[in-house]
């Protein structure tokens, strides 16, 4: 028997934004995540020690133009290169671009000099330190959201937002939604999960949209460091995903519906993605 979905007035009890992993296809997505990982490890395996460091440098400058080229603010890696050497362009829209990608790179860097656990990586305290890493390293100007509001650097948004067809949670809410996140995700997980449980918190803390702005970026980071022990920091899923950026925001849009059905979750949205 189909359930119809009801619509959500508010969103501001936790309860509200599960299931926060998938409770089907289990077996099958962790057979799909098996390969990825033999691949992820026998790639750790043929990297030298010696050029270790300078791949992570590298994946760095990568990650940082594709996370902006999804926000559709992408910066050529040749403007990146020159704002890493503090050559920045005399085009204001192009020069913010470039410090943006310079304060991503060494939020990056500073975030892998941590060597969180697994479990600290998972914690939202974790999304909460990526955002004001990157933030805090920028002009107030360069914090202005479109709407001319100040962007505070790794703190939770203090009023209710509406995001093309989603409406987050109240903002008051925020720290309940979060708590909950980390019961469910702030584990250590063997890899398999590990991978499926990345991929899950990435839309879960997404859908909650905990910053007045900066939330995707954020979001990615985060995912970057949840990842580490399976990528050493020598590839991000964020090249694939900018390659894929319909797909991406159409499985982001997917997921934030409703459940479909008495198969589709036990809370209020899909496990659709």
């Amino acid at each position: 028997m189909s359930i119809p979905a009801t619509p959500i007035a508010v969103y501001d009890q936790p309860h509200q934004f599960e299931p926060l992993l998938p409770s089907r296809r289990v077996d099958e997505l962790t057979r799909q995540a098996r390969p990825v990982i033999e691949a992820a490890l026998r790639l750790q395996a043929a990297v030298h020690s010696a050029t270790l460091v300078e791949l992570r440098g590298l994946v760095r400058a990568m990650n940082s133009y594709y996370s902006n080229r999804i926000e559709g603010q992408s910066t050529h890696p040749v403007h990146i290169a020159r704002a890493l050497k503090a050559d920045f362009s005399d085009q204001p829209d192009i020069a913010r671009r470039q410090r943006l990608a310079v304060a991503h790179i060494q939020a990056e860097q500073a975030l892998e000099a941590l060597e969180l656990s697994e479990l600290e990586a998972l914690h939202s305290r974790s999304l909460l330190l990526a955002h004001r890493l990157l933030y805090e390293q920028l002009q107030p100007e360069d914090r202005r959201t479109d709407e001319g509001l100040d962007l505070l650097p790794g703190q939770l948004r203090t009023q209710d937002v509406v995001v093309s067809r989603h409406q987050p949670p109240t903002h008051t809410a925020l720290p309940l939604f979060l708590a909950r996140a980390d019961e469910r995700y702030a584990k250590p997980w063997g890899l398999e999960q590990l991978l499926i449980t990345a991929a899950c918190a990435h839309h879960r803390l997404a859908w909650v949209h905990p910053f007045l702005d900066g939330n995707g970026r954020a979001c990615r980071l985060h995912t970057h460091m949840v990842l580490r022990p399976l990528t050493a920091g020598l590839w991000s899923v964020n090249r694939g995903l900018a390659r894929r950026r319909d797909d991406y925001y159409r499985h982001l849009s997917e997921a934030d519906m409703a459940r479909q059905g008495d198969l589709d979750g036990r809370g209020n949205l899909s496990e659709r993605m």
